[in-house]
């Protein structure tokens, strides 16, 4: 017979660090509201670390009327070094502030319906990134317990809290760029990746909204993220008669302009080339990759957001406007 060994209490903890069973739950809750001294707070982790003693969310949740979970749907998108760097600062933001953040993958779900598979696991908030979720799904996720519901993209949905990211502004600042520069005749790339016409094609009506009115002309130029791709568009190029390329992001940026040199041209001297995102690796090649910076908010100030919802949510819903763009103008343009 196999022996299932007993699995600790906090009644145990509080035996071994010589507390009451309060005190270990105000310990390990993080608790404000008592005041417990240092030298107490370190017997009870050190005793819960000894026993392996483990709290039980479930019924912490009952206890507090709310989980600590805070559900974050994995993106559907690539995500690039930039977002992912922002997702972890986030994750330790919200770790500081004792919620646990979850990531849900929802493939073939969207919107309303993805909100309802969300509910079930009755998350205290929930952070959604792009578009795609309505009222209807914000009211399903209040109604199932989550007391905050952030959406991060480019617009605003009934209920919910809003962190506006304007990626017209990216568009904007690269043709802005090119232009000073006395281009005339601008492609935009539009990536070929499922997904990314959430954030490309804002930005193509940044570019276009930046050279409205002067006597700059803007081409589409769909790319699928391959050499082979590449190398197809770049032998294109010398009939296009472009002179400058604002390729979605430094990955394609860094992608297209290795195929147009590999072509014969020269960049910039023939071709004026900038991407977003401002990543490490356009710094290093040669010749220097021109970008547009991208401020994304601070993990900690959408932390804070979250934390506030969750203590008032029957407050207004706060609105953001989060996404800063600036050229980092280099050799590449």
């Amino acid at each position: 017979m196999v022996q299932i060994p007993n699995t600790p209490t906090s009644a145990d903890v509080a035996r071994l660090a010589g507390v009451s069973r309060a005190t270990v739950s105000y310990v390990l809750n993080n608790t404000s509201a008592v005041r417990i001294s240092e030298a107490t707070r370190q017997r009870v982790h050190e005793a819960a670390r000894e026993l392996g003693y483990v709290p039980h969310a479930a019924a912490r949740s009952l206890r507090a009327g709310h989980s600590r979970m805070v559900l974050m749907p994995a993106p559907a998108i690539p995500v690039g070094h930039l977002y992912g760097r922002f997702l972890s600062e986030l994750q330790w933001a919200l770790g500081r502030l004792d919620y646990t953040v979850v990531q849900y993958g929802s493939v073939g779900l969207h919107g309303d319906e993805a909100a309802r598979a969300w509910a079930e696991l009755r998350p205290v908030a929930v952070l959604v990134p792009g578009a795609g979720l309505g009222p209807q799904g914000v009211a399903v996720l209040k109604r199932s317990g989550a007391r905050a519901v952030v959406t991060v993209g480019p617009g605003r949905v009934e209920g919910a809290h809003a962190l506006l990211m304007d990626h017209d502004a990216v568009g904007q600042s690269a043709a802005a760029h090119l232009y000073a520069r006395g281009r005339r005749r601008v492609g935009v790339v539009l990536p070929g990746e499922p997904g990314l016409e959430e954030y490309a094609l804002p930005r193509l009506a940044g570019v276009r909204e930046a050279l409205r009115g002067t006597d700059a002309t803007v081409t589409e130029l769909p790319l699928a993220y391959t050499e082979e791709a590449a190398a197809e568009l770049a032998a294109r190029w010398p009939a296009s008669g472009l002179d400058a390329v604002f390729a979605y992001n430094d990955e394609y940026a860094m992608l297209l302009m290795r195929a147009l040199q590999d072509q014969g041209l020269r960049i910039p001297e023939d071709v004026a080339v900038i991407g977003a995102d401002d990543l490490m690796l356009g710094r290093l090649l040669r010749p220097r990759l021109s970008t547009v910076h991208i401020e994304l908010p601070a993990g900690r100030d959408l932390a804070e957001l979250v934390d506030r919802a969750v203590r008032d949510p029957g407050g207004e819903p706060e609105v953001h406007a989060v996404l800063g763009a600036s050229v980092v103008p280099r050799e590449s343009s």
